[in-house]
């Protein structure tokens, strides 16, 4: 038995030893790889949530910042119940969304942008290292071996963002973008939250910055939220999907891949539905944080 899998050793010891052993190996690929001929028109634009990543990132992100008391377990259980009721029930109203993107970072205000990012560390090796899924970890390496660039693209804040691409070796992260001014956050968001048609404005940008054919270009998605994403690049595929992008992808003959387990495939409903309760309940609770402190 290795030492890194010694019975005594606590689960997420073990798989943050062994998320690092990887990453090593793999930034040492990485370079081998963007040392040769570079692809220079083609990238590939991956989904975290539920693509790269088991679970909602900011969910994630909520439970390492209620460890640090950021919130109250409370504040927490009340922004998941909400949550749940505008899924389920199906009246989640225009108004309700834009206060939610107007206000998703204001718990920030205040806070440095160092700090953030240095809890962002210690988040991922707490909440997220053991939860990237091997199989989408391994189509990014794909990509990057064969010398393209890849791109994180989510709703989640670009400071995490930044911090999941830059553990997993990939060129960058697009997220959504909190306004701060001398390192410190004023609590408002630049623009919206990162989500459907942004992302594919945001890939665009890209694309023309970085001189990037869109046609030879991959994206990587769960969620039919990403629809405008997917249908932009000249090689879609659908990683875990929900039911709407499963049956769009089929009737489109994009590729699936889906690395669930069985029990995981039949659960998939309810999945989605938690993911998008951990996702809207964790950004109400910060919303509900700054309100009360006001």
């Amino acid at each position: 038995m290795s030492r890194d899998a010694r019975p005594d050793q606590p689960r997420n010891l073990r798989s943050r030893s062994v998320l690092s052993g990887q990453a090593a190996a793999s930034a040492a690929e990485i370079e081998s790889a963007l040392s040769t001929e570079p692809d220079t028109t083609a990238a590939a634009f991956f989904d975290v949530d539920n693509t790269i990543m088991q679970g909602a990132s900011i969910f994630h992100l909520a439970r390492g910042l209620h460890r640090r008391k950021f919130f109250t377990t409370k504040d927490i259980a009340k922004a998941t119940w909400q949550q749940l009721y505008f899924r389920v029930a199906g009246v989640e109203d225009p108004e309700h969304i834009a206060k939610a993107r107007s206000s998703a970072l204001a718990f920030i205000a205040g806070h440095r942008v160092s700090e953030l990012e240095e809890i962002g560390e210690e988040i991922f090796d707490e909440h997220m290292a053991h939860k990237i899924w091997p199989g989408t970890r391994a189509i990014a390496q794909w990509h990057l071996d064969r010398g393209q660039r890849v791109w994180l693209v989510t709703a989640a804040p670009v400071e995490i963002a930044n911090v999941i691409a830059r553990r997993l070796g990939l060129t960058g992260a697009l997220g959504t973008v909190s306004a701060h001014v001398d390192g410190v956050y004023t609590g408002e968001l630049v623009g919206e939250m990162l989500h459907g048609e942004g992302k594919a404005a945001a890939i665009r940008d890209i694309a023309e910055r970085e001189g990037l054919v869109l046609a030879d270009c991959y994206a990587y998605s769960d969620s039919s939220n990403d629809l405008p994403m997917l249908s932009l690049v000249g090689h879609p595929c659908a990683v875990n999907p929900d039911s709407t992008l499963r049956a769009h992808a089929r009737a489109n003959d994009w590729r699936i891949r889906d690395y669930r387990t069985g029990r995981k495939v039949a659960l998939v409903g309810g999945k989605g539905v938690m993911a998008a309760i951990a996702a809207g309940g964790a950004w109400r609770v910060l919303r509900h944080r700054k309100n009360r402190t006001n």
